[in-house]
Parts: C-alpha cells; structure tokens; sequence
C-alpha cells in the first residue's frame, strides 16, 4: 500500500482531534490552525516495491497537499487526492461525500527485474471516481477517531481501462499534545480489465534473449488484488498539533497480495506476495 494512503490518515484525523481538546487542555475551535481555513503541505520519502507484487525496492519522492478551503476539505490518497463536499458539525459523526482522483503508475518506471522489465513498461493510468466515508469521534477516549471510507475509481487515461474498489479504515489517536499515532487497514478489489492489464503476461511482448521468457498467464477475472495495514506515527516540532507548523511523519506498512495479483509469474517467480513500506515525511501546516 501507498504511503500517502498512511499520510491520509493523519490528515483526516488530526484536524478533528485538534478542534475539540489537547491533551487535558480543552480547546476552542477559533484557538485552532484546523478552523476555518487552513492548508497543509509536505513531501514525503518511501521506500516500497518497484511494482505490486515484485521483491526488488525502490525510492519514490511523494507530495502531500491537504487542507479546507470555502467549506471543501482537500485529503490526500495514494497517488492523488479527495475532495469532500459535505461540512461536518463538531461533536457528532463526520460523512465524507466526493471525488476522489490518482495517478497509478504501476509497472510505467523504475522496473528494477531484469525479466519482468522485456516485458515492457505499461502506461501511468489517471484514476478517478465517488469517495465516500464515516468517522466516530471519541471510541475509546475524548481523543480518538474511527473512519471508514470507501473509493470507487475509474480509468480515464485508456490505460487499463478498468475499475477498483478501496474500502479501509483507520484508528487515530494522540499520544500525547505534540505526538500522534494511527493505524490503517485496507484491500483493494479490481475489474477484470484491470487484472488483465497488469498481471497478464503476454510473451508476444517479451523483448529479451530467448530462455528467459515467464510462464504465460491470463487472469480469471475480477477480484481482489491486495490486504495491508500501516501504522502512522506524527510528531509536531514545536509540541502542539493545534497550533499547525511544521511537523514529522514516519510509516511502516506490510501488504499481502491476492489473487490473480499474487499468482502471476510477476509475483510468483520474479517476486514476492509479500510486500513491505517504509516512508518518512515533512509537512508544514498554516
């Protein structure tokens, strides 16, 4: 899973806890950076699997834009970005209703396996499609939060031309008025037309030396690609995540792929099933 899938949690989480209270300070919501107004922007370095399902890493740079601007909330997603439209009362559930949109560059860059690099690069897809979501605010203490939300994207770019379906859910809590921690769980569901377009091997498109060529491979159909988990730790510089500024992301994250995903010789031969994150990030919030 994509590190900026474990930066959204923060994102989504934070403003909220930082509305209500700080540690045992309480907190007017005038007193807050997260009132009215406010953008965050950061960058962040991951270091993930060259492709979904390979076993060689890469480095990748990733930038972060979250904020609210005239009552529509700006939450970032692996690859891209989620804009929601529905305005929030303090204290109760929060819905999320809106667009959701990301660039997925699977298997367009930085192949790294030999093999599965004469199979040749793919094009970058431009994904977009309805967010929907639910958050709880103080489950287990004045705090905290639970989010569920759900993307259905779509292909626009004539890359894969397909559809998927990414529900998680996320727990934030404070740890303390400068640090934060929060946990994610999520899978990816596809189409067949996206399983077909980035776990197919084809050896009518291999280009290298004879001998090499991978099993041949056709999908069986629409299903899911991928289970994760990433746990999220923040910590604000000066020692208060109300007041914005600049602030310290770190991510560790595992994912296990599924399916046609996992069983492709991709995965299964020039790969593994198993696959690790590690990302860190900095953000400064006004």
């Amino acid at each position: 899973m994509a590190a900026a899938t474990a930066l959204s949690a923060i994102a989504l989480a934070a403003p909220a806890f930082a509305q209500d209270q700080v540690a045992d300070v309480p907190i007017e919501p005038s007193e807050t950076v997260f009132s009215g107004n406010y953008l965050s922007l950061g960058v962040g370095a991951a270091y993930s699997p060259s492709y979904t399902g390979s076993d060689d890493y890469v480095f990748n740079v990733l930038p972060i834009v979250q904020g609210s601007l005239g009552g529509i909330d700006i939450n970032p997603r692996a690859g891209g970005i989620a804009l929601d439209f529905i305005q929030d009362k303090p204290g109760g559930p929060g819905i999320d209703l809106g667009v959701a949109a990301r660039i997925r560059g699977n298997r367009a860059g930085q192949i790294k396996d030999d093999v599965v690099e004469f199979y040749g690069e793919l094009d970058t897809a431009i994904e977009v499609g309805p967010s929907a979501g639910i958050s709880f605010p103080a489950v287990l203490n004045p705090y905290d939060s639970l989010s569920l939300k759900t993307d259905v994207l779509f292909d626009v770019s004539g890359a894969h031309d397909g559809m998927t379906v990414a529900p998680s859910v996320t727990y934030f809590t404070p740890l303390s008025q400068a640090m934060a921690a929060s946990l994610s769980v999520g899978t990816e569901w596809a189409d067949e037309d996206f399983q077909d377009y980035y776990f197919r091997v084809d050896n009518a498109a291999y280009t290298g030396p004879a001998g090499q060529q991978l099993p041949a491979f056709e999908p069986r159909g629409g299903g899911f690609t991928s289970v994760g988990a990433n746990l999220l730790l923040a910590f604000d510089l000066d020692g208060d995540l109300a007041n914005g500024g600049l602030g310290l992301i770190v991510i560790g994250g595992y994912s296990h792929v599924l399916g046609d995903a996992a069983d492709t010789p991709f995965t299964s031969i020039r790969g593994s099933d198993d696959q690790w994150l590690g990302a860190v990030g900095v953000g400064y919030t006004f």
